[in-house]
């Protein structure tokens, strides 16, 4: 018996995945969008660029943005009840449009 890989994508097919008309490179506006430490943002990771993309378990998650490095940004966010720091590049990011 072969023993199973769990890695980074295990079971991520469908998830990282672009529908057919999303293929290609994402729109200017989503990458040159400017943000601010206290901005809330959602973790939507785009498939084009993997070597900078958060684990599949933050798909969809809403954090903070709270600080930068070089063109990263530092956001927190939560997991169950743990605050967890994800350094991720702009092109897996997408501002918080959330009713309060």
């Amino acid at each position: 018996m072969v023993k199973r890989t769990h890695g980074y994508r295990y079971k991520s097919r469908k998830l990282l995945r672009k529908k057919p008309r999303e293929r290609g490179a994402p729109g200017l506006s989503r990458l040159l969008y400017e943000y601010k430490p206290g901005d809330q943002v959602v973790i939507d990771i785009d498939p084009t660029y993997i070597s900078n993309a958060p684990h599949r378990r933050y798909q969809g998650k809403v954090g903070v943005v709270v600080g930068v490095r070089g063109r990263a940004y530092v956001v927190e966010t939560y997991l169950g009840d743990k605050k967890k720091v994800i350094i991720t590049t702009p092109e897996h990011l997408r501002p918080y449009q959330g009713g309060s």
